[in-house]
């Protein structure tokens, strides 16, 4: 289930850096050759970036590819790593209840309250809010799901699992 939610959010994610790419073109476009512009250029742009860093998270979770320092870890034995990588794992997993709480009271503020970007399209302000915070939360389900690898496998002292690098899986 997991795994399906994290391959939309990711297709997602693309989709949000193609329409990314659309709206600066678009932009660049109507400024050089129209003199105008696109209204609430900065907001949406604002908006979709969120969405392309946020959304692939998980994923990026999933497959263990955040940026890692290994040249100090890599001189301990494998057991050292593996409970490395557990605690790392349980320290990211603590670290994220905070921002996923702030997160959720703000999006029930924008929801409650209506307020809306100062611009010519008045673009709500609650859609990049819910969007940040389903990424968030997605990753912290990830993040717990590891947490019971990583420390079952650090306990066996076995090697951790490989990553998942099948893009259709």
């Amino acid at each position: 289930m997991l795994r399906l939610m994290e391959r939309a959010f990711l297709e997602v994610a693309t989709v949000s850096v193609i329409v990314l790419a659309i709206l600066i073109f678009v932009d660049v476009l109507a400024v050089n050759f129209f003199g105008s512009y696109v209204p609430d250029m900065i907001v949406m742009v604002r908006e979709l970036m969120v969405l392309a860093i946020v959304l692939p998270l998980a994923a990026a979770t999933a497959n263990r590819s955040h940026i890692a320092v290994e040249f100090v870890t890599n001189m301990f034995p494998q057991t050292i790593v593996n409970w490395f990588a557990a605690f790392g794992t349980l320290f990211a997993f603590v670290a994220l209840a905070p921002l996923i709480w702030s997160a959720c009271q703000d999006l029930i503020y924008q929801l409650n309250v209506g307020s809306s970007f100062y611009g010519d399209l008045n673009l709500p302000q609650w859609p990049g809010r819910l969007g940040f915070l389903i990424g968030i939360v997605l990753c912290w389900l990830r993040l717990g799901t590891l947490i019971f690898m990583d420390f079952a496998t650090a306990l066996k002292g076995t090697d951790l699992p490989q990553p998942d690098t099948d893009p259709n899986a």
